[in-house]
This record gives C-alpha cells, sequence and structure tokens, in this order.
C-alpha cells in the first residue's frame, strides 16, 4: 500500500468506531481498492481511516477470520487471493444453506415480504432492461436478504451474507456472461413462485440450484480470463 484509497470514516456515525472501520477495510477489498495479495499496514490504514491502530488491529482480526485477509507469520496481513478451489467451496456451502433459507421461507414468510420479494423482480428487471449494473447487483442482494429474513432464522442470516460478501468482488464477472442477467431473474421469480405457493421443497431445491448456477458461470468465466488466483503465503 502506497497510494492511498480508503477515506476517513465518519465519526458522527451513530456506528461502533470499530464497525465503521471494518466495513471501510471490507468494502474496499470488495470493489477491488484493496488488491489481492496487498499487504496492509496498520500505520497506513489508521491514518487514511483518521482513527488510532487499535480499531484497525481489531477489523484486521475479524477480516481474518472473515477470509478476507491472511495473517502470514513474520510477515503481516495481506489481502486473501481466492483460488479457484476457494470459491469452489464457497459456493458448496452456500448452496446449501441458500436451499434451507429458500425451503425455510416457502413455511414461515409473511404477506407483506412476499410483496416486498416481488417488488424486487419488478427493480431487477428494470435494471437489466436499463442495463444498470449497479442497481442489477442492489436489488439483486435485497432479494436474497428477503428470503433470509423470510427463513426467521437470525442465526442463519450473517452466515449467509458473509459467505457471499467473501465473493462479491466477482459479482461483475458473472454478471457480464451474456444471457446471466435474465436466467438470474427467471431463477429469482422461480424461486418466489415456489415460496408463494408454499412449496417447501422445491422452494429448496431452486433457491440451491440459482447458487449452484451461479458458481457454474463464474468459474466458467474466471476460467475463461484466465484466472489463476491462488491463496498462498504471500513473498
Amino acid at each position: 500500500m502506497t497510494e492511498k484509497r480508503l477515506m476517513p470514516v465518519n465519526l458522527d456515525s451513530y456506528k461502533p468506531l470499530r464497525e465503521l472501520v471494518l466495513e471501510a477495510i471490507r468494502e474496499a477489498i470488495m470493489n477491488g481498492s484493496l488488491q489481492p495479495r496487498e499487504r496492509l499496514m496498520e500505520i497506513q490504514l489508521a491514518e487514511e481511516l483518521g482513527v488510532s491502530r487499535t480499531p484497525v488491529r481489531e477489523a484486521l482480526r475479524k477480516l481474518e477470520l472473515e477470509g478476507f485477509i491472511v495473517m502470514v507469520p513474520r510477515k503481516g496481513a495481506y489481502v486473501s487471493d481466492l483460488s479457484l478451489k476457494d470459491i469452489a467451496d464457497v459456493f458448496e456451502i452456500r448452496a446449501a444453506l441458500e436451499g434451507l433459507a429458500g425451503g425455510l421461507a416457502a413455511d414461515r414468510i409473511t404477506e407483506d415480504e412476499l410483496e416486498e420479494m416481488e417488488h424486487t423482480l419488478v427493480e431487477k428487471a428494470n435494471a437489466i432492461q436499463n442495463d444498470d449494473i449497479d442497481k442489477l447487483v442492489e436489488v439483486d442482494t435485497k432479494f436474497h436478504e428477503a428470503l433470509y429474513k423470510a427463513s426467521r432464522n437470525e442465526r442463519l442470516f450473517p452466515i449467509i451474507s458473509n459467505l457471499r460478501e467473501q465473493i462479491q468482488r466477482f459479482r461483475l464477472n458473472s454478471l457480464s456472461v451474456p444471457g446471466r442477467k435474465q436466467e438470474s431473474l427467471e431463477e429469482h421469480r422461480n424461486i418466489l413462485e415456489a415460496i408463494q405457493a408454499r412449496n417447501v421443497p422445491l422452494a429448496r431445491q431452486l433457491a440451491q440450484e440459482h447458487i449452484e448456477n451461479a458458481e457454474n458461470v463464474l468459474i466458467d468465466s474466471l476460467k475463461k480470463d484466465g484466472f489463476s488466483g491462488n491463496r498462498s503465503d504471500t513473498e
């Protein structure tokens, strides 16, 4: 890290300082401002964020647990470099949990939540039509978060969200594949229809298949782009 890529955190925010620092560094990793294998220096991060080193140190420990960084003995912290196997492992777990969420939602969702999910499909269709990638990512996330909420399992939401965040940096790769945006919309629509019908087994199956399809598209895209990411003990 030599150039400045992080903005000072908003010290007037209602959130605890350690959470603001954590979110700032995590977002910088997900959007590519901090690159894979890049060394993270506590002093520089603290200066850029306008905080002391303590919340930075706490954030790095949490990001290591989340898989965003690796701590190399006697060398320090580095942005993790996910391999294709790492990505596949994340998707494998997420697909199973997403299926669980879909099945639970079909059994527990409220009418208001059904309406909310229907609205996200309209928003997603509009984003696709307008070729608005930022909006597409936003409403796609809203759909899945509404699904997790409807599952009524408070432990499930943070676990799946963490898995999704670990591969968020690759989201544009899959969305850029021709036809994938529309396929994703249709998959969301089918999941919602199964949930509306209170068909628990089908909702579980479709939700899991949706993530498996996303994995296949992403892995194929990364291979075609010559992706060779590999988690390593950075030199």
